[in-house]
Order: structure tokens, then sequence, then C-alpha cells
């Protein structure tokens, strides 16, 4: 396995000593299965460094989005480590996970999981509004604006296209300025040209608010944007960077 001290393809140099955004130390998780337990994850290392924007790849089944689930605080493990930004998951109870998530963690799914009775700006606002914030929807408005959908404030996600639901869905991740964006395949759903203009969007955002980014991808053209490529397979990380991944020189 290589190693992942190092930062893989980035401008930026990285502070060797800082404390790491995200820490997974021999994470295991094993479910039951219908014949018997199922290793899932099988002694997962990786540090990341805040401000970084990680790129996740590997074949289906391999464990990318449980390992996002567990960083998000969704999964729980089998057994090793997992701190997120200086949090030791382990000392929290689900109630106080829930909170650390809130204020803590965003999360872009692939297929929006917007609420399709709310508007745009209802929507946005939700998380805003769990915070106790009691100017959640102003937040919010001026979230939907920073990624281009301020006339569309007061649409509901079935008057939406699949683009602009993904805004959506960036604004209210963002909204609640979290240390720590993940995001699963992102552009999945969507045509070429629309995913295109949803990841500038997603980089640009990263950039702005010098969150720690972590993305699911399929596409290694994409992929290679990232500061830094892990590469999973069969439970394991099993590599950083592009170099011998299959299709490493396509998009």
């Amino acid at each position: 396995m290589d190693t992942l001290a190092t930062n893989h393809n980035s401008a930026a140099a990285i502070d060797p000593v800082a404390p790491a955004a995200i820490a997974l130390n021999q994470v295991h998780l094993t479910l039951d299965g219908p014949a018997g337990p199922v290793n899932i994850l099988r002694g997962v290392d990786l540090n990341v460094s805040a401000g970084t924007a990680l790129g996740v790849v590997g074949p289906s089944g391999s464990g990318k989005t449980t390992m996002l689930m567990i960083v998000a605080g969704l999964e729980r493990i089998s057994s090793g480590r997992v701190e997120v930004a200086g949090t030791d998951y382990a000392a929290l109870d689900e109630d106080a996970l829930a909170l650390f998530r809130r204020d803590a963690v965003g999360i872009v799914f692939q297929s929006f999981h917007l609420i399709p009775t709310m508007s745009a700006l209802e929507n946005v606002a939700v998380p805003l509004e769990f915070a106790g914030l009691r100017d959640a929807f102003d937040r919010a408005e001026e979230q939907l604006k920073a990624v281009g959908l301020g006339h569309r404030i007061d649409h509901y996600p079935g008057q939406l296209s699949g683009g602009e639901q993904q805004r959506v869905a960036l604004a209210r991740a963002f909204a609640v300025k979290p240390k720590i964006l993940l995001a699963d395949e992102p552009t999945g759903n969507l045509d070429g040209g629309t995913g295109q203009q949803i990841i500038d969007l997603l980089f640009e955002l990263h950039d702005k608010s010098n969150t720690t980014l972590v993305l699911i991808t399929h596409d290694l053209g994409l992929a290679k944007r990232c500061d830094r490529v892990v590469r999973i397979a069969d439970g394991l990380i099993v590599g950083e960077g592009l170099s011998d991944a299959p299709g490493a020189t396509g998009r």
C-alpha cells in the first residue's frame, strides 16, 4: 500500500504537523449477511489535511460510499478510530453525533435528497433553522444567490431541472459553513454539460470556504482536479494517485 502522508498534485504545501481534518485509523466495518459476516471495510487508514480536496475512486462495491458514510457519522464502525474536525466519534452518542454533523459536515448526494413539499429557500433554510439561527431564511437566500438561483427561491424541486436541484443541494450543504463537505457522485444524475457546471461550482465554493472536500467519482478526469486522489478496492485503500489506475489517461 502506498503511503498517504503526502499531498497529491497540490499547489499549496500542507503543514505535516497540522491536525488532520479527517483521520481514519484501522477502520473496519463488518455487517451480517445471509451467508455470514461480510467485511465491507478491512482496515482503512487515511489522513486528510484541512482544506484539501480529496478524490476517491474505485470500482462499484469497493467501499467508497461506506467510507463516506462513516466520515459523515451515518454509519458506525466495527473497530478502529474515526476523528473528524478534531472530534473522536467514539466519544459521541447518536444525539451528539447528529448535532456535530449538523454543525460541521455538509453532504451532497447523487440523488439531491431535497424535500419535495418545500421551496428551494425552505430546503436550504432547514439546517440553518435546526442550528437555531434567527436569520436562517436570509442566509438561505444569500446562499441560493451564490449558486445562481436567486430567481428560483420560491420554486419547488419538481419545478426545477436536475442541475438546479443539485445547485439547491449544494447551497444547502454549504449554508452552515461546514468544515467537511462530502460529495458522492454529485453529477451522476446529470448530463455532461450540466454536470460540468455543477463541478465547477462545487470547486468554486470549496475554494472560497476552504472546506475540506471528499469527492467520490468514477470520472478520472474529475478526480484529477482534486489535490489528492486515493484508490479503494475490496474495502482497502490500495494506493494514491492515478498513475496506475485503469483508464488513467482518459476522462
